[in-house]
């Protein structure tokens, strides 16, 4: 444990030690201190928020402030003023001058996430401030002045977006000086137990728990199978869970799903499982087609070999004549119909 905790990251939860996530943040390093804008390109959960911030506090702006919006929880006819502000009596409601985001952020860095949301209407007033250092706030024919570097974060293909003229190509153009991709944590396997045992002794220590929690070996084989689609914050969940549900200091039991109701069956996992039990007993179901057939003898050797090996899943793979790589795969793909 003591070896996995000392590898953390004294900004949050951005830590690992896998090659993805480490040649990730040699590039975000180098560009911080190039004062120009930056994209983070990347799935949910992946951790773009962080990594904007990485961003502002390795620049030369670290002592000014960081402005963040998220662009998809705003209407567009409020975007414009959260952004650029607006004058007293500018619309209904406007009953004073206000600062928008840009204003506020002058001297340091403006964080856009979601900025696929933006409507093209305020597109065109941000390239303006990108070009000129400008803008007019809402209700006024006077230009604010400032200086900001523009960090922007999405899971959109903006490239797709200014081809179908969803997002305006000059403004892609002068905001993609660097363009990011943060690596999703199905590539940083390496630093899934590294992330677990920080989020599991994080929390045994909100419920004031005196020692840390240790997975167990079939914990950490599902850990490590999981597809997490949901990244590092569907694994901070998962872990946190699991602990707070955890009897004593051993976690066992890992739960991906809270919302499987007890009461009601799960059709496709008792579907594989029926057709398993036939192929198990030489009968061919009636309902069973050749792929279905084909999946329940993968589920039935796969099921075998790591019962076998233990849950050791590189014996496992080797006794299949497979690679490591090739039964994670499997492991992914019938991870809702194996017997744990």
């Amino acid at each position: 444990m003591k070896s996995r905790m000392s590898s953390l990251s004294p900004v949050g939860e951005e830590l690992g030690q896998s090659e993805k996530f480490l040649e990730f943040q040699e590039r975000l390093s180098r560009v911080a201190p190039v004062d120009r804008p930056v994209l983070l390109i990347g799935e949910r959960g992946t951790g773009k928020e962080l990594a904007a911030r990485r961003v502002h506090f390795l620049s030369r702006r670290w002592e000014g402030p960081l402005v963040t919006l998220n662009c998809a929880t705003l209407s567009p006819t409020l975007i414009e003023s959260e952004l650029f502000g607006h004058e007293k009596g500018a619309f209904t409601g406007a009953d004073m001058r206000r600062k928008g985001r840009f204003e506020a952020a002058d001297g340091g860095t403006l964080f856009l996430d979601e900025i696929g949301a933006i409507p093209l209407e305020a597109q065109e007033k941000i390239l303006r401030v990108v070009e000129y250092g400008s803008f007019e706030p809402v209700g006024s024919s006077t230009p604010v002045e400032v200086d900001v570097r523009i960090v922007g974060a999405t899971n959109a293909d903006l490239a797709e977006m200014a081809v179908s003229g969803r997002f305006k190509q000059d403004l892609l153009d002068r905001l993609s000086f660097e363009v990011l991709f943060l690596p999703p944590l199905r590539e940083r396997g390496e630093d899934i137990m590294l992330l677990a045992d920080h989020f599991a002794s994080r929390m045994a220590y909100e419920l004031g728990r005196e020692s840390l929690p240790v997975f167990s070996p079939d914990a950490i084989n599902v850990l490590e199978a999981h597809a997490w689609k949901g990244n590092v914050r569907e694994l901070k969940n998962v872990v946190e869970r699991a602990v707070y549900r955890a009897d004593g200091d051993d976690i066992e039991e890992i739960d991906f799903n809270p919302f499987r109701s007890p009461f009601q069956t799960d059709r496709q996992v008792e579907s594989a499982k029926t057709v398993v039990a036939s192929v198990e007993a030489g009968i061919s179901p009636a309902d069973s087609s050749l792929p279905a057939a084909v999946s329940a003898l993968e589920i039935r050797l796969l099921s075998q070999a790591l019962a076998a090996s233990r849950y050791n899943q590189r014996k496992a793979a080797q006794s299949l004549g497979i690679s490591y790589d090739q039964i994670r795969g499997m492991l992914r793909k019938y991870r809702d119909s194996l017997d744990r």
